[in-house]
């Protein structure tokens, strides 16, 4: 592969911010760049400096003035669900039952599932997407298409055949025994294969019978590295469905301890109503909850508590997610400028800072992945995204009197969109510009 020196002002982050003052937690450079080869990062500085260290005659690619970040992460959302979004419905349940569920159904269907993989992959480009952590189909197929078409384009991606045995159309069930069989299936044929993570994907408990869940608990103990994934306690008549249909549990949070699916690589959407005793265990457990701001506002689930969570005695491990097709925008930007607004209703600020360490390597520490993404590291895979906060006239505009980092982060965020994305490289490279759309 070709040596690349991409230019450009750097941003990356140690640690999450404190404050917006707060500036021992990101390293910037001004006129920055990165040494690029093997789809890692080789050297990470100064222009200067990883110039004179580059091989002679180094191919150089010049971004300025633009801002080069690492590429963003989603930790929750449906490879299904592309053909779902903007759908009329009044809550969750609804939702599920009118369109979601009878969608993905379709993905019984090869060929239907690969064509949605390519527009899938596409949008994740086109956002500044790098890696995302994906609920396929509970058929088989729709994993297979979403694992190939990820291999092909060499991204970093977590995901999992859905596992679900009652509370849905026919087409949409599967039983223990094939959730067992065809999730080690999708393990043996793609984890680790490329840059792939199989994730064991329970939907959630009003999807799966008891007999189901003992399935997952197998999994999680044959499999301890692998991710889980799932949904708690998005909406107060899931809540209280999920009760009476385990009727043994202390409470939503308990029915996934007593599978034992709770842990630090385990991954629950929603989180937004849960008791201080639940919080309690997902704390003591290392388990993170993933905050979906555009699908919660658009259902109408309800408010997540980010700083109750992240502060409390006992904290909470937190991520941030798209959530398509309940979410309302594929962009990383459009989803923190809706976290923004909600804690703003909250009497809580998201500071720019907060925002853009979210999305990047916060959401790279909630996958346990830092070492590979999320950073601007020597050593990490080339992952990156260049933004330019002028992008549209409006943006342009206001960035005539852009005077900090700061104020160009939330820019970025407030008014930002897939056009802002100038470029998205994914393991070194260029993947926007190769899509033919721009």
């Amino acid at each position: 592969m070709t040596t690349t020196l991409i230019r450009g002002r750097l941003l990356s982050f140690n640690r999450a911010p404190q404050a917006i003052d707060d500036s021992d937690a990101y390293s910037y450079e001004s006129d920055g760049a990165l040494l690029i080869g093997d789809g890692v990062i080789k050297a990470s500085g100064p222009y200067t400096a990883v110039k004179a260290a580059a091989p002679e005659g180094v191919a150089e690619i010049d971004h300025r003035p633009h801002l080069i970040m690492p590429g963003f992460i989603d930790t929750h959302l449906h490879f299904p669900q592309m053909q779902v979004m903007a759908s009329y419905a009044a809550n969750l349940l609804e939702w599920l039952n009118t369109y979601t569920f009878p969608e993905e159904c379709r993905f019984v269907e090869t060929a239907h599932a690969e064509r949605i993989a390519v527009h899938f992959f596409d949008e994740m480009i086109r956002q500044g997407t790098t890696t995302a952590t994906a609920y396929c189909s509970v058929h088989r197929a729709s994993a297979d298409a979403f694992f190939a078409e990820s291999l092909k384009r060499d991204m970093c991606m977590v995901a999992g055949k859905v596992m679900m045995d009652r509370n849905a159309p026919q087409g949409l069930l599967d039983t223990p025994e094939m959730s067992y069989d065809e999730t080690r299936a999708v393990i043996a044929d793609w984890h680790g294969k490329g840059r792939n993570h199989v994730a064991i994907t329970p939907r959630f408990a009003i999807t799966s019978t008891p007999e189901q869940m003992d399935v997952a608990k197998s999994l999680v103990g044959e499999f301890p590295d692998l991710h889980v994934q799932t949904h708690l306690s998005e909406n107060r008549d899931e809540i209280t469905y999920t009760c009476e249909l385990y009727p043994e549990a202390k409470d939503y949070t308990d029915v996934y301890a007593r599978y034992r699916l709770l842990g630090p690589k385990s991954l629950f959407g929603h989180c937004i109503h849960l008791s201080d005793r639940e919080a309690d265990a997902m704390s003591e457990s290392g388990s993170v909850a993933v905050f979906c701001p555009t699908s919660n506002l658009f259902l109408g689930s309800g408010l997540f508590p980010l700083r109750t969570l992240t502060r409390r005695q006992k904290p909470v491990r937190v991520s941030v997610a798209s959530d398509i097709g309940g979410g309302t925008s594929y962009s990383m930007l459009k989803t923190l400028d809706e976290a923004y607004k909600i804690l703003q209703l909250q009497g809580e600020r998201l500071n720019p800072f907060d925002s853009f360490h979210l999305m990047t390597r916060g959401n790279a520490e909630a996958l346990s992945l830092v070492d590979r993404i999320g950073t601007l590291e020597p050593g990490t895979d080339a992952d990156i995204v260049v933004l330019n906060m002028a992008a549209t006239p409006a943006m342009a505009l206001r960035a005539e009197v852009v005077n900090s980092l700061a104020d160009e982060l939330f820019l970025l965020q407030t008014m930002g969109d897939d056009r802002a994305i100038v470029e998205t490289y994914v393991a070194g490279r260029p993947a926007k510009s190769s899509l033919g759309t721009d």
